[in-house]
């Protein structure tokens, strides 16, 4: 009867064992170790291009690891050019996002939407509610509604409108729910009005800012003829492809290295690699969504040393 009795609490201890490390492997226990669970990740735009400058080196990093990333243009773009307009721009620029989510492997899908004409309707915050659910997205990232173009401004209302509304089985009934609400996060911008970004998230893009480049290089359109034109620097752009990708990859809205409080956020999870990192891409964690931890944020960004 004793030696049972042992036989049985030893099998107990070791069961115990088991069940514990077992939980402790399990992403959703607060001691887990899940540095290489794949995240499924999504980010919205207003255009055909926005994306790639908000995130492209993020993109980049994940879809390097096997991740799950997809871009998401609310509009088509058929008015950001000053010589092309309708239904040619829009298949053009179409044509140029496919380009650039192909050469760093993630999908790129481009809403039907005019340009200069989205509003923050219930049919568009439906969109983004299916597009997040049908991705089952870990993390979303858009634009912060303040900026200076309406259809900036909108796609982070729309964003932030969806952000709790992707849980509620009651509302877009033809997609299942998410399980739990994502993280939610801002693009970095320049704004200081109600209140300036918030570098939550910085992450180095030293080795994927060629990868961002050639993804920017692809929209032709925008980063070539449209933007240039609407600062009067077209004359500026060079013709040869290789020296345009260098002229590209020097303008100020490509180079992003932060204000100091950047670097307050970069060395608090880089140490003593800060110092070196040259590009950079930062993020706010919205109130909207899930709010990680520290634990969960290098999960979800698995490229900080440890």
């Amino acid at each position: 009867m004793l030696k049972s009795f042992r036989h049985r609490c030893l099998a107990a201890v070791v069961h115990g064992a088991v069940w514990g490390a077992w939980l402790l492997a399990t992403p959703f226990f607060p001691g887990a170790s899940a540095q290489n669970e794949p995240v499924s990740v999504i980010a919205f735009g207003a255009h055909p291009d926005d994306c790639d400058l908000g995130a492209g080196g993020l993109a980049a990093k994940y879809a390097a690891l096997g991740f799950k990333v997809k871009f998401v243009s609310l509009t088509n773009g058929d008015a950001g050019h000053q010589t092309q307009g309708g239904e040619e721009l829009a298949k053009r620029r179409r044509a140029e996002a496919q380009e650039s989510g192909r050469r760093i492997g993630i999908e790129y899908e481009v809403l039907d939407n005019h340009d200069g004409k989205l509003l923050p309707t219930l049919e568009v915050r439906e969109q983004v509610i299916r597009e997040i659910r049908q991705w089952k997205a870990d993390v979303v990232i858009g634009p912060r509604p303040n900026d200076y173009h309406p259809d900036h401004r909108y796609t982070g209302v729309l964003v932030q409108d969806a952000s709790y509304m992707v849980i509620v089985p009651n509302i877009v009934k033809d997609t299942p729910p998410l399980p739990r609400n994502p993280v939610f996060l801002y693009y970095s911008d320049r704004f200081t009005r109600p209140q300036p970004f918030r570098p939550d998230i910085v992450v180095s893009i030293d080795d994927v800012f060629q990868k961002k480049i050639d993804m920017l290089d692809a929209h032709v359109s925008q980063f070539y003829e449209w933007l240039p034109w609407t600062t009067g620097n077209l004359d500026q752009v060079p013709k040869d492809a290789i020296e345009r990708k260098k002229w590209l990859a020097a303008q100020p809205m490509v180079v992003r290295k932060g204000a100091p409080d950047w670097r307050v956020t970069l060395e608090k999870r880089y140490g003593a690699e800060a110092a070196s990192i040259q590009h950079v891409e930062a993020f706010e964690i919205t109130e909207y969504g899930r709010q990680p931890s520290e634990e969960e944020i290098r999960r979800l960004f698995p490229f900080f040393p440890r």
